[in-house]
């Protein structure tokens, strides 16, 4: 189910995301925040207010998804509309995003989401069963009211992914800096897995500000990526992921 927060609220929480998502770390002018130490998770609310969310919000993100506890719903089918884009990459000191040009959608029940950006983590800040996947890609799409929505992608150890060998191989050489590879044209539905069931729930930017009222696609199925290529993200980010947050009561559905 949609989360369809008022219009006020969903601009907002838009803001914060686009800003965050869009450019690169040393431009926001915030508090620094890192994922150990005195700047990791646990003190992410203290570093600066607006941050409040991250130790407040009673709907955070990354969860614990268990199959015992998921209600299966006659849920709708995720339509998929990616379109080929030039490749535009950037290291924003917290993980490889690459921002895609406007045109593609999600369309979910009805409402239609267009992706702005994804980026990764490792391992994956999902877990599914008390486990985490050896990374996961968080596909971030807004719709024209500025609700927000993330598919997670999770990925696994096995053969190669020439998406992900496209990306690493076009790495800025210097952090902070968006890198425009006019030559190079990707497609994000490469990534995706056959099977497209899914969890959703209600969560957040998993990210500081943490911000709420994001609605939550987790795909049931894995998409494989190489040893080689989690030890090449690896040698960036060792770990990049926030720690599993409580339910609070939230009801997670999975679709058939």
């Amino acid at each position: 189910m949609l989360v369809r927060p008022r219009n006020f609220l969903a601009i907002a929480v838009a803001a914060p995301l686009l800003m965050l998502v869009a450019a690169p770390a040393a431009a926001h002018g915030g508090a620094h925040w890192s994922y150990s130490g005195s700047t990791g998770p646990a003190k992410w609310a203290s570093l600066e207010k607006d941050f409040g969310s991250c130790a407040l919000g009673r709907t955070q993100s990354p969860i614990d998804i268990h199959d015992s506890a998921a209600k299966k719903a006659d849920l709708p089918a995720i339509i998929f509309d990616y379109k080929p884009a030039p490749l535009k990459i950037i290291d924003n000191g917290h993980t490889i995003q690459v921002n895609y040009a406007p045109g593609s959608f999600i369309t979910v029940g009805g409402k239609q989401f267009e992706l702005v950006q994804f980026h990764f983590h490792k391992p994956s800040e999902e877990k599914v069963n008390g486990k985490n996947y050896d990374m996961v890609a968080h596909l971030v799409h807004k719709d024209t009211d500025g609700n927000l929505a993330v598919v997670a992608v999770l990925l696994k150890k096995g053969s190669a992914s020439p998406l992900v060998k496209t990306l690493w191989d076009n790495l800025p050489k210097q952090k902070g800096h968006e890198m425009a590879v006019d030559a190079v044209t990707i497609n994000i539905a490469d990534l995706l897995p056959g099977d497209k069931a899914y969890y959703t729930f209600a969560g957040s930017l998993t990210t500081p500000p943490c911000s709420e009222n994001v609605t939550w696609f987790v795909l049931k199925n894995p998409s494989s990526i190489s040893s080689d290529e989690i030890a090449r993200f690896a040698k960036s980010y060792p770990m990049n992921a926030r720690p599993v947050q409580p339910l609070n009561g939230r009801e997670i559905k999975t679709s058939n």
